[in-house]
């Protein structure tokens, strides 16, 4: 059982820029467990929250909020977060259990603590890839609270920009056999030919029977929505301006080009999802969630 008392530790890592946000979905998915209706659930997110310096006063229930749901950070933008963890949470769960996958690799992993909460079956190795402070900031959180994963976990301390093959590699993944990709929240941080050469690596890598998901924004100009609630709200509550982290340039055609190499796959608005599970954020004016798309995708088996 996990206990209510925050844990001390460094924050290497996690202390600004793209690392911030990291804290952020934490944050959110905090709020997103203690709802009545949670469309998902991390009893470790808040623990994150609290034993930062940068993020300790942020809420971690909708309660501590003072106008709740009508506030566009911690209510609309905090349930696209709990929506997005559930959406691909189902993804990876049919992928191990239908597709009968047992490789698990986290891209840009995070706080991400699908390797605990997750129902796994036997066999099943998560891959955790991230930069070394943002992952021992994770383990001095976890091992502070004696959590135990339900699979078999390999962090990667590795930077995406370096050679995070060499290094997942070096930690046991297997080309042979197919695996399941995730890329949360990641992608459109990466200059265009980052992640063209990301995906294109992930392609390499992905035995037939391989799965994929990830993230990406498809507006024409970002800066169309500047002034959206869900920007603003968070520079100004807590000082993370997205805007300046994300990438800027015309975004690649990551779906067509796994098209064109024979996977299949399939773009979804998180809107759809809201509207199957009957919660989530829905279009509004003036939306910065207007371009995001999940992209789902599997390669075939020879």
């Amino acid at each position: 059982m996990v206990g209510t008392t925050s844990v001390n530790t460094g924050v290497e890592g996690v202390e600004g820029g793209v690392g911030l946000t990291a804290l952020l979905v934490a944050a959110a998915r905090a709020i997103e467990t203690h709802r009545d209706d949670a469309l998902a659930r991390d009893v470790y997110a808040e623990h994150f929250v609290l034993a930062a310096p940068a993020s300790a006063d942020w809420p971690v229930r909708l309660q501590q909020v003072p106008d709740g749901d009508a506030n566009p950070l911690w209510g609309r933008f905090a349930r696209y977060f709990g929506l997005r963890t559930r959406v691909l949470d189902d993804f990876l769960l049919r992928s191990v259990y239908t597709g009968g996958i047992r490789q698990v690799v986290l891209l840009g992993a995070g706080l991400d603590t699908r390797a605990f909460r997750l129902d796994w079956p036997a066999g099943c190795t998560v891959f955790e890839i991230d930069r070394e402070g943002v992952l021992a900031f994770k383990h001095k959180v976890l091992d502070g609270l004696s959590a135990t994963p339900k699979a078999a976990r390999v962090p990667v301390p590795a930077d995406l920009r370096d050679d995070w093959v060499g290094a997942l590699a070096a930690a046991g993944f297997d080309t042979a056999v197919p695996s399941v990709w995730l890329a949360e929240g990641l992608l459109f941080y990466l200059p265009a030919a980052a992640e063209t050469h990301l995906i294109d690596t992930v392609d390499r890598l992905s035995a037939g029977g391989s799965a994929l998901a990830f993230e990406v924004k498809l507006d024409k100009d970002l800066m169309e929505y500047r002034d959206s609630p869900l920007y603003t709200s968070t520079a100004d509550q807590i000082g993370i301006d997205l805007l300046r982290l994300f990438a800027r340039e015309q975004r690649p055609d990551s779906a067509g080009d796994l098209a064109g190499k024979g996977w299949s796959t399939s773009v979804r608005t998180p809107f759809d999802y809201t509207r199957h599970h009957g919660r989530g954020p829905l279009p509004e004016q003036n939306d910065a969630l207007a371009g995001n798309r999940w992209v789902f995708a599997n390669k075939p088996r020879p």
